[in-house]
């Protein structure tokens, strides 16, 4: 009972159920980041690529000369795939940019100075409305004393005077 006792404690332990949830999420984002470049990103790209296919850019390291890399390959020659490798970092550089837009689009929806985990640990003085700790009892900033009975008596009370 002491292994499967242990396992369960660490399969409910809230950094194992965080790490799972993540790697969905993560790949739920892999999938939506993927869909955005090949759909959306690279058909534009595509077109104004359209003449130069770098799949076959390669250099031929036994002398000879090769119509196609599949008559290379075909052959049996060691090439350097230049070409492959151009057109890796072009897409890489491509989703590297769509997780940039996506992340800094993520970032505008939210609302600025809201930090989930400053929000739990934070609260707002009633008086000058800056962020404090949420266990403060007197603001750094103005002094205030942060007791619900004390609020009434530092209210200013406006009156107008003609």
């Amino acid at each position: 009972m002491g292994l499967l006792h242990e396992f369960r404690q660490f399969a409910i332990r809230g950094s194992a159920a965080d790490m799972g949830i993540g790697m969905v999420l993560g790949a739920a984002f892999s999938s939506f980041i993927d869909s955005l470049v090949t759909d959306i990103i690279l058909p534009p790209i595509g077109l104004l690529l359209a003449r130069i296919n770098f799949s076959e850019l390669y250099i031929s390291l036994n002398g000879h000369t090769y119509s196609s890399l599949a008559d290379a390959r075909e052959a049996g020659a060691a090439t350097i795939n230049y070409g492959l490798f151009l057109s890796t970092g072009l897409r890489f550089l491509i989703i590297f940019f769509a997780v940039f837009l996506v992340v800094r689009q993520l970032n505008r929806w939210r609302k600025p100075g809201q930090d989930p985990m400053n929000a739990m640990t934070r609260k707002e003085c009633p008086l000058c409305c800056t962020a404090i700790p949420s266990k403060a009892i007197i603001c750094p900033n103005c002094s205030s004393s942060l007791r619900e009975e004390q609020h009434e008596r530092y209210t200013p009370k406006v009156s107008f005077r003609k």
